[in-house]
């Protein structure tokens, strides 16, 4: 590993405001927030856990890709109809997480999942365990030409594993789940690769050319990779990804892409107490952290937004903050997160704060409160909140896009519970991924001698 893409994780480790307590804010327990905080949390995760309850296919499983925002509004025919497999997974741990908040009944949420998994097992098309990464919801055809895609596959996956453990009392239901994971071959995927997954393939040109080769959402992609007891690939690949270092502020983390590429994978995957075992201790390499390295970029995120974009953007603050990959004036639009990427123009992404706020709760939630009571009903309603919104022109989305809702419920109950942590990694391939990529739990190695990185305090 390179030394100038080490040294941030330390930075990581520390990189939080001196007042901030970390005890009282640990993710995945509620005793830290307040009553308000918590009925706030509550109302948004109830109106996305309504999104995927009500557009979702009872038939297939299969949740649509995007839906107006209102009930009432005007449909686009190009889009009506298509959904996403990487929607369909946060829509399973969306039915977990509402059965265990008892919004539906568990029998009820049992038969949305085992229906969507006959069909992902029996019946949906696939590519050596792979899906399409849009699909018609109601037949499973593929729509728009779409690519076998590797890491929807992989998000369909992790909500796959995650309901075979909310309901591991039915074995019919496990068996399904299993025979789902167990099919895919991940070798295949790697086109011949020793190194990366593809981005995907096509029946008319075959595998894409581009690679899963830098720090990204990938990390649910190789874990259930080189976790698989059936298809696995080496566990080495996972030190050959690139880590770009991004420096803001008083920040400085891997990533440099939008904030989602930091939730993904972390919705379903618990790295909160797992690092990198380290070099030789006569190496000066610190441990490497995934976890803290998530909560420096979405601080850095605020960072950007409240002391440098707010000077051209004045609708941006400490409070009001943040994009990701979302709907805008132009079209649906990757904004990336540095405060020089000219194709920011204002917007604000809700699930950017939402959609972190298992990292980084202390400005995450002042973000979606003050959103919610500065804009009200224009960007807030019956799925929570619109897309995106640009708090200078009134531009409003008039859609909510899936993959959004379900980051959005997915962090705001690790943070309240942990359930969905915990749901994925009571799955024994999951352990199994983490061990052999060589992240270990962190109490196992608080006792070994502290490495003294050049530069740098211990």
């Amino acid at each position: 590993m390179a030394r100038a893409a080490v040294v941030f994780f330390l930075i990581a480790a520390i990189a939080v405001p001196r007042n901030f307590d970390r005890t009282t804010a640990r993710p995945g327990t509620s005793k830290a927030l307040s009553e308000a905080d918590n009925d706030l949390i509550d109302d948004l995760s109830r109106r996305s856990f309504r999104y995927f309850w009500e557009q979702t296919n009872p038939n297939t499983g299969l949740v649509l890709d995007r839906a107006p925002a209102a009930p009432d509004a005007h449909k686009n025919p190009a889009r009506e109809g298509v959904a996403s497999i990487a929607a369909t997974g946060f829509g399973l741990t969306a039915v977990c997480i509402a059965a265990d908040h008892r919004w539906i009944s568990h029998t009820m949420a049992h038969q949305r999942v085992f229906k969507t998994l006959q069909y992902f097992a029996k019946k949906a098309p696939q590519q050596h365990g792979w899906f399409y990464h849009f699909m018609d919801a109601a037949t499973g055809e593929r729509r728009w030409r779409s690519e076998i895609s590797s890491i929807d596959t992989a998000l369909l996956l992790a909500g796959v594993l995650t309901a075979r453990q909310c309901f591991h009392d039915d074995p019919d239901l496990v068996q399904l789940a299993t025979e789902i994971y167990n099919r895919v071959d991940f070798a295949w995927m790697m086109d011949g690769s020793k190194s990366y997954f593809s981005h995907g393939w096509t029946p008319e040109k075959g595998f894409l050319p581009f690679r899963w080769d830098t720090y990204s959402e990938l990390i649910i992609l190789y874990v259930l990779g080189i976790g698989s007891p059936t298809h696995p690939i080496p566990a080495g690949v996972w030190d050959n990804w690139k880590l770009p270092v991004v420096e803001v502020g008083s920040y400085a983390y891997v990533g440099g892409g939008p904030l989602f590429i930091h939730q993904y994978s972390q919705a379903w995957v618990d790295l909160r107490d797992r690092v990198t075992s380290g070099a030789e201790l006569d190496s000066w390499e610190p441990r490497v952290n995934y976890f803290a390295n998530s909560v420096a970029a979405t601080r850095a995120e605020q960072e950007i937004f409240a002391k440098q974009l707010s000077r051209k953007f004045p609708g941006y603050s400490a409070q009001i903050w943040g994009v990701t990959a979302s709907d805008s004036t132009k079209g649906y639009t990757d904004w990336g997160s540095n405060s020089g990427n000219l194709r920011i123009d204002g917007t604000v992404v809700p699930s950017a704060a939402a959609g972190s706020l298992m990292f980084a709760p202390d400005i995450c939630i002042p973000a979606i409160r003050t959103m919610l009571l500065r804009y009200g009903k224009r960007i807030y309603g019956r799925y929570g909140f619109a897309d995106a919104f640009n708090p200078v022109t009134q531009w409003v989305s008039s859609d909510v896009i899936g993959i959004d809702e379900g980051i959005t419920l997915l962090s705001a109950d690790n943070l309240r519970t942990g359930r969905v942590w915990q749901w994925f990694m009571e799955n024994p391939e999951t352990e199994k991924a983490l061990d052999l990529a060589g992240l270990v739990k962190a109490r196992d190695v608080l006792q070994a001698p502290k490495l003294v990185s050049p530069g740098v305090q211990n």
